[in-house]
């Protein structure tokens, strides 16, 4: 399971078998939730265990960080 970064105690990563639409995977704690990178927008599709705060927090992570997430998802399944 390739992994992103890691920032402020959130991992993002995803999986070595993972699908379009381009989307990253984020846990913290005991919970974990996956946003779909849609333009230069995250967006929610599952979350499991983090709540709303942490959801905001991981959110603007992402957005702040999504052109390296692209990058890597495209270098990883290309």
């Amino acid at each position: 399971m390739p992994e992103v970064f890691r920032e402020l105690g959130f991992r993002f990563y995803f999986y070595s078998d993972d699908h379009l639409p381009i989307h990253i995977h984020v846990s913290y704690g005991d919970g974990e939730a996956k946003f779909n990178l849609l333009g230069n927008k995250a967006t929610l599709v599952k979350n499991n265990g983090l709540k709303s705060g942490e959801l905001r927090t991981a959110k603007r992570l992402i957005e702040v960080n999504l052109d390296r997430i692209i990058t890597c998802w495209v270098q990883y399944f290309s």
